[in-house]
């Protein structure tokens, strides 16, 4: 079996609300979504999902090869870009072909990819996330009832501008999983919004109320000092890693003491999150994957010793693909479908040149002008979004 070529696809996710963080919030409820499908000359098709708008830059490197050396060619990928560089929007196609590399391997052992990485229990422990900023208190509630219905006892929510306002809606989501869970875990994702001192301020007040199992990136993520200053001065455990590319970027944060909770995003593929878990584990510190459309790292999560939960965005799937999983008792149950377990249906999907996502004039992929250094809460003119 070869790889002879691919398809790129492009759907959408409706989310039927607003989606956003500390950063900014979407301009509509419907996101892109990007679809990889890599072609073999046996008819055996392969599935990766992520934006991978540079494929035509590492796509050489596993053209005319047999896509079970999945890890041989994953490296070779990372060589074809040695000079110039593989992070970035690079490290994004790389993930994309990873994913199909490692659907095809597994549909040609035909078992689901669980089984291929040496999984015991289809069942990935998770966490709620709704990606929630932009929602008012009561909308805020439906959609954590919504997940504590599917069993969920923790939950993620966005924040990191108004502290009186983060606290409010913590405590009103704590209220929700109680029913699950006399003791919810309840983390906090500043997305990079404040600076050391700034960030040590804000969930020290917080800690006064509410035991929080994380606050994830509250600084930025390269700032292995800044990681390490918020860790010590804190009670709770320090999150990050999700926008990090490439192993190497974990070095000095591990060395530097920084980091409790070790993220890796769906987006960078099944190969890099392997290998982080590995690095991790040597360290004696857990991984957290961060959700993407469909969840296909949860496959590789269930083979780790050293998961500790999925980030679960979503309770239903982006149109046009259908996923063999289920979202319940509180985590992700996978199925048995060989492969990642996607199947497309390309008549209701848009068929499209390979792209990574058009820049924004704003949003949660576009950081602010004062971000890091508001000393104050933002005015109301600027939280109209958040209630």
């Amino acid at each position: 079996m070869k790889v002879t070529g691919y398809r790129s696809l492009l759907t959408k996710h409706d989310w039927g609300r607003l989606t956003g963080d500390a950063n900014g919030v979407m301009p509509e409820p419907r996101t892109d979504v990007h679809v990889l499908i890599l072609e073999t000359d046996d008819g055996l098709e392969g599935v990766g999902v992520g934006p991978h708008g540079d494929i035509d830059r590492v796509f050489g490197a596993v053209e005319g090869e047999d896509p079970r050396a999945v890890t041989a060619l994953y490296d070779r990928m990372l060589s074809w870009v040695f000079k110039t560089g593989h992070a970035g929007a690079t490290f994004g196609a790389v993930g994309a072909i990873d994913m199909a590399l490692w659907d095809l391997k597994a549909k040609a052992a035909d078992e689901p990819l669980w089984r291929t990485l040496g999984a015991l229990d289809r069942f990935v422990p998770g966490y709620a996330s709704g990606l929630d900023i932009a929602l008012d208190d009561e909308a805020l509630v439906r959609l954590y009832e919504r997940y504590a219905d599917r069993g969920f006892s923790s939950a993620k929510l966005k924040g990191g501008l108004d502290v009186t306002h983060d606290l409010r809606r913590l405590l009103a989501v704590r209220d929700v999983l109680h029913r699950n869970s006399t003791h919810p875990a309840l983390m906090l994702d500043a997305n990079e919004a404040w600076n050391r001192t700034q960030a040590v301020r804000f969930v020290s007040e917080l800690e006064r109320t509410v035991d929080l199992a994380w606050i994830e990136e509250p600084v930025r993520r390269w700032d292995a000092a800044g990681l390490a200053s918020v860790r010590q001065h804190l009670r709770t455990a320090v999150a990050t890693g999700e926008n990090l590319t490439g192993l190497e970027q974990y070095r000095p944060l591990l060395d530097a003491g920084a980091v409790d909770i070790v993220q890796v995003g769906n987006v960078w593929g099944i190969t890099h999150f392997l290998r982080v878990a590995a690095v991790a584990h040597s360290h004696d510190l857990p991984v957290s994957p961060v959700s993407y459309h469909a969840n296909p790292v949860a496959h590789a999560a269930a083979a780790v010793p050293n998961h500790l939960s999925f980030e679960v965005q979503h309770l239903d799937s982006p149109i046009g693909l259908r996923i063999d999983q289920e979202i319940m008792d509180g985590g992700i149950v996978l199925g048995d479908e060989p492969g990642i377990g996607i199947r497309v249906d390309e008549e209701h999907i848009n068929a499209v040149r390979a792209a990574n996502p058009v820049a924004g004039i704003t949003g949660p992929h576009v950081r602010p002008r004062r971000a890091g250094l508001r000393l104050v809460p933002e005015s109301r003119r600027d939280l109209r979004h958040l209630s």
